[in-house]
């Protein structure tokens, strides 16, 4: 950055602000990065925003509140975050913002879907089909309706184009919610554990009201929500057989996996952001890793100090708490990946490459055809973005223990 000097003059990217019941939370909705300030703080970068020059500003402050702000530092500090779009007249490279999707929605298109009347319709919507189940069990669909087939291809098939079609209207929920309080928002592939996502970044949201943060966040749940419901609806009144029943039953089956897939707040799923906002956190997940490595590390007598030292109370014993639902979670998604899915994976692939090794009559060929394409894309979708995520720092770690074992070589 530009080197600051008390006449330097400060440009910032239009920032958002909230109070927060520790101080400010102060961002960029473009980009999502968001931090906490004390109360001088907020008042640093009013004056910034105002014009001032980084010796005005320190002297202000220092008037009014009685603090000596080192304001170069600080405005280094705003630099690093994003937030400073330029210095003595010189812009600075904008390297955080990225291409939102669906450029082309604006928040005039989906403003309806913050409307109260909107939600309560949801809520009304859940509510019946709940009870239209509970009074009529029996429509609940059974899990073997997902192999509803005589041929495996065609239900593996039906099933991905149904998940898939879900996913996107989950997300598009998620999206068009923050689009509504003007935040960009993005929609890419992720991973978590063994689970291929879809994803959308509202991260923009956490300068706005907690009525709509929670909207952005709970927005894909409640579709979910809402279209299982409906399904419950649908199938008490169509007949019991015929293709209509068995594609209501595949969506109803593929909605209660969905929310339920939600629950594991262990990972970052839609839940995991509610949770975090109401403990008042700012990184729930990371704080997580940090204090569960800090005790491993304190089983095996090595040394290091609390990550949470420094927390409130509150925000303590939150972390405690998810660090615990972590470490849990992952071992059980762990552990079920080893006993159920690899063999799961397996007992379908492993037919399907005889019937292409060995060879068979037509409809075979192209039935296992279809199932090793099938499992290979999902399969391949997963490695690329879990290697896009952690490929560099297992790249590192690779790189480590081969400089450990040049240096134990016999002769250095």
């Amino acid at each position: 950055m530009h080197p600051l000097t008390g006449t330097s003059l400060v440009r910032l990217h239009p920032l958002k602000m909230r109070r927060d019941s520790s101080g400010w939370i102060i961002g960029r909705v473009e980009t999502g990065t968001f931090a906490s300030f004390p109360d001088v703080g907020r008042r640093v970068i009013d004056l910034l925003a105002q014009g001032r020059t980084i010796g005005d500003v320190a002297a202000r402050v220092n008037a009014e509140t009685g603090a000596n702000v080192d304001v170069a530092d600080f405005t280094t500090a705003l630099g690093d975050l994003g937030f400073v779009a330029g210095i003595d007249g010189r812009p600075l490279a904008d390297t955080g913002r990225k291409r939102p999707s669906l450029p082309w929605l604006k928040p005039r298109h989906v403003r309806w879907m913050l409307h109260p009347a909107v939600h309560a319709g949801l809520v009304v919507l859940v509510l019946s089909g709940l009870a239209v189940l509970a009074g009529r069990p029996e429509i609940m669909p059974s899990p073997g309706m997902m192999a509803w087939s005589e041929f495996g291809t065609v239900s593996l098939l039906t099933q991905v184009a149904i998940t898939w079609s879900l996913v996107l209207l989950h997300e598009l929920a998620h999206l068009g919610t923050a689009r509504a309080a003007g935040v960009p928002g993005r929609i890419t592939l992720g991973s978590r554990l063994q689970f291929l996502v879809v994803q959308t970044d509202v991260s923009g949201v956490w300068g706005e009201e907690k009525r709509v943060r929670m909207s952005a966040y709970l927005a894909g749940m409640a579709l979910d929500a809402a279209i299982m419901a409906a399904g419950f609806l649908m199938l008490a009144v169509v007949p019991p057989r015929g293709g209509l029943h068995t594609t209501l039953s595949i969506v109803v089956l593929t909605q209660i996996d969905g929310l339920s897939f939600q629950c594991l707040v262990f990972m970052r799923t839609d839940l995991y952001f509610v949770a975090q906002d109401l403990a008042g956190c700012r990184n729930l997940y990371g704080d997580g890793v940090a204090y569960a490595r800090f005790l491993i590390g304190r089983l095996a007598n090595r040394g290091g100090a609390n990550p949470l030292a420094h927390f409130p109370p509150r925000e303590r014993s939150a972390v405690r708490l998810y660090a615990v639902l972590l470490v849990l979670g992952t071992a059980a998604c762990l552990a079920v990946v080893a006993t159920l899915m690899i063999p799961a994976l397996a007992a379908i692939a492993v037919p399907a490459v005889r019937t292409l090794v060995n060879g068979g009559d037509g409809p075979a060929v192209a039935d296992a055809v279809a199932v090793v394409a099938v499992l290979a894309g999902v399969q391949g979708l997963w490695a690329r973005t879990w290697w896009r995520k952690h490929g560099p720092r297992v790249k590192r770690l690779l790189s480590s223990a081969a400089a450990v074992l040049v240096s134990l070589r016999p002769g250095r």
